[in-house]
This record gives C-alpha cells, structure tokens and sequence, in this order.
C-alpha cells in the first residue's frame, strides 16, 4: 500500500485532472482514517475512471495528528509512513472544485461541515454506519448501515468485490480498526453487530497469523491514552473541555499522569500559557489521574492563570465545593501562577467537577463589579453574554460557535459522548475510573473484593 499512497501524492504534486478525495470526519480517530486510506486504495484498484487519482485526506491538519495515539501507533505498526498521507491543510479542495477537478466521498460521516457546504455537489459516494442525515439524490451511491465500525463496511466491499487486493497489510490495519471500535468483539459492550464479526473473522480466516484480538485491543488501548510522546500544550488538548462565561473561556483539562511529572516537565510555565493564549482561555484547570497498583485512581489537581484574582477565586471555589467535596490539599508548585493540589476524594471525575466551575462562573457574573477581573487580554472577538456553556465533546457546531478551534470527539471512540452512553457497560476512560470508584466504596460492604 505504500507505493500507492506515495503515487497519490506524486500525482498530486504534479497536476491530476480529477482528483477524487476518499474524505474522513473532522475527528480523524482510527476508523475515520483506516477507512478513507482503505477504502481510496479499493477505488485505485477497481474504478473505470483510470485518469483521476483516488486520494484519502486525513481531515485536521498535520499539526494535530500526533494527537491521535492509537492513529500513529498502527501506522508504525504496519509499517506505513504519515509522511505519505495527505492532510487537509496541505490540499485546498476549494480550488479543486472551483477548478472543476474535485469528485468527493464521504467516509465515517454522510454530511460535510457548514464550512464544507459548496462541496457537497460533488459528493459522488457515502460509507457511513451512523443516521443518514443527507437526501438522497440521483447518482449518489449510498452506503449506510449501523455497524459497530465505519471500517466493517469498507472490508466488505473489498471483500465482496475485489478480494484479490487484500494483502497481510491490509488485512491488518482494517481488522485492528473494527475489533477497537467494537471492544474486542464484547457482546456486553452493545457496540459489536453480527456484520463487524462476519468481516472479524473473514479477514482471520485468510490471514491466520494475525496478532491475537485482545493483544490488538488493549494495545490500541493504550496508545489512545498515551501522553508521552506528547509536548504540554498537546497534552493539555488531548481531553479538553471548555466552559463559557461572559467574559472568560474556561479550559479543563483531563491528563493521564502524575501531576509533579507534569510540573517537572521542562519548559511548563511557557507551555501553559501558550496554550491559554491561542485558545484564549483566562484560567486552565488541570486534572490529573494516575493508578495505584493498576486499579486505584489517584488525582490531583493544577490551577493556572497569570490573573491572580481569577486564579484564587477559581481555586477557592474548588477548595470550598461540598457538592462535591474534593477534599483538596495543597501541595508545592513550582511557580507561583499555578496552585496545586491532591484530590482527596478519587471518586469526584471531572465530570462532576464540571458544576462546579458552572456554578463559580455563574455567580461571578452576577455579582461581577468593576473592578473584577477581566481576561481580555488573551480572549478577542468574545461573543455576547449567553451565561455559562459547557463545549460538547461531539460538537461541531459547537465548537465553531464558541470559536475554540480544537478537533471534534469521534463518536465511535472509548470517550465521553459516544454511542456507548446507551449500552452497557460504559467504557470511556472516565467511566472505566467512575466503576473503579465504585468497587473501592461497595468493597467494605461484600465479601469479594472482585465484586
């Protein structure tokens, strides 16, 4: 696959008359990018049209990529080079298709972005496996069927037309993508539909020595959390969410780590405020969650603004919730800009920390004076007052409105949001750490500590 994707950006770079674009999602999570590589590949292999080049683009910009942990682990793992991949920022599909060259199809979403709306007259075909949210129009091809994984319906297309272009590689990077949208296959999980276990096995069964389904997952797993390889400001964008006030953007940030790592890191005092200054955030929370001997979480907890005002007044709201208590206790920091703290009380996730913050927004503006702090300073452009708003995770629009440019939260993913919330169990990172809470409490109560 390697000598096609360097093909495509060869013929890119030298003028194709059409160029069809294989294009994800904006959340460019795993099955939005193995389903537009694979899916462009099986066009390159079966189209009539043999003077247009199939090309997938990853839909966020280069910069943004090495967000996607389990992304750029499976790309290494299957020996491809991101260096051959096509970013949206590096192709103006405006201009192909002002130019007449740009033919479109739409994988792992069926709708393109207000942003995106003049392309939709050339979108020729759609893969998707949520709600059709487009009309239907003479010449689209539509494939449209809720599955566990975009990926599933791209494999049984090559599977069922052109099974002589699958390869080991192939194989590989398709079958790693559905059995981590699926989790693993678990019936219990809610996500898994007979057709992702149909393709499961179909690529297994011609493929034999493919890595065992739980070695996949649970690798996969922990690439999408990794923090590592990441700079802070990366880190701090990776699980952000962000509330609104009338004057002020608030960023919470979910970290995976121990907080003094976070505070050793060479170079925190600039990485903080240079990711509130492009965001334009007046005060970052930082929560961090870490295990004690693999099951126990342990948070703590960072407040940072260069405001000393906001940053205590944050800081005493948190000190002060009873609904929840945090139990905070406050530990050294290594500038006097960030406050920190162990959070006593393990089971309060951030999402219950949300209100609270909610709440302190909501009470500053009404007893806000003149002389309150104002962070105008790195916020331009704010909106009218519309009281406190929580940015959804899996917002588009959202985000667009409150103009904080961060990428959109796959709905396939093991996160907040995602269809999962209407099965059982929940498996995103937060309610994975919310279960262990609730084993630790219910422990004294039983006889098992399994229970």
């Amino acid at each position: 696959m390697e000598p096609y994707l360097r093909d495509c950006r060869g013929a890119l770079e030298r003028g194709a008359p059409t160029v069809h674009v294989v294009l994800g999602n904006e959340a460019c999570d795993l099955d939005s990018m193995v389903s537009a590589i694979a899916f462009a590949y099986f066009l390159s292999k079966t189209a009539s049209e043999k003077k247009a080049i199939f090309l997938p683009v990853l839909n966020i910009p280069r910069s943004e990529f090495p967000l996607r942990g389990e992304c750029t682990f499976l790309l290494r793992e299957s020996h491809l080079s991101e260096e051959l991949l096509v970013f949206r920022d590096e192709i103006d599909l405006h201009a192909l298709h002002k130019n007449g060259q740009l033919a479109l199809t739409l994988v792992d979403h069926n709708v393109l972005p207000r942003g995106d709306s003049s392309l939709e007259e050339v979108v020729k075909e759609v893969v998707d496996h949520r709600r059709l949210e487009r009309p239907l129009a003479p010449g689209l091809v539509v494939t449209a069927e809720p599955v566990g994984s975009c990926t599933t319906l791209v494999t049984e297309r090559i599977v069922q037309t052109a099974p002589d272009i699958l390869d080991r590689q192939l194989a590989y990077i398709l079958r790693c993508t559905i059995l981590l949208d699926c989790i693993n296959m678990a019936p219990e999980a809610g996500k898994v539909t007979p057709k992702d276990a149909e393709y499961v096995t179909a690529l297994e069964s011609r493929f034999n020595d493919l890595p065992p389904r739980a070695v996949v997952f649970d690798t996969l797993q922990r690439a999408k959390f990794d923090v590592s390889g990441l700079t802070i400001e990366q880190m701090l964008r990776k699980d952000l969410k962000v509330l609104s006030g009338e004057d002020i953007l608030l960023a919470i940030s979910a970290v995976y780590l121990r907080l003094e790592d976070l505070l050793a890191r060479p170079g925190l005092k600039e990485g903080l405020e240079k990711f509130c200054r492009g965001g334009g955030y007046g005060v970052l929370v930082v929560m961090t969650i870490s295990f004690i001997q693999e099951s126990q979480p342990f948070r703590q907890l960072a407040v940072y603004s260069p405001h000393c005002d906001l940053r205590e007044s944050v800081s005493q709201a948190l000190e002060e919730s009873e609904n929840p208590s945090l139990q905070l206790t406050p530990m050294d920091s290594p500038d006097s800009e960030i406050a920190a703290y162990h959070q006593g009380n393990a089971q309060a996730s951030r999402k219950k920390v949300l209100p609270v913050v909610g709440d302190f927004l909501k009470a500053r503006e009404a007893g806000r004076s003149d002389s309150a702090v104002i962070c105008r300073g790195w916020v331009t452009g704010l909106r009218a007052p519309r009281g406190v708003q929580e940015e959804e995770e899996d917002g588009e629009e959202a985000a667009h409105d409150e103009e904080v440019c961060l990428p959109p939260t796959p709905m396939n993913s093991l996160v907040e949001g995602c269809p999962l919330d209407g099965g059982l169990p929940k498996l995103s990172q937060e309610a994975i750490l919310e279960r262990f809470d609730k084993m630790a409490a219910e422990a004294p109560a039983v006889d098992s500590s399994d229970s």
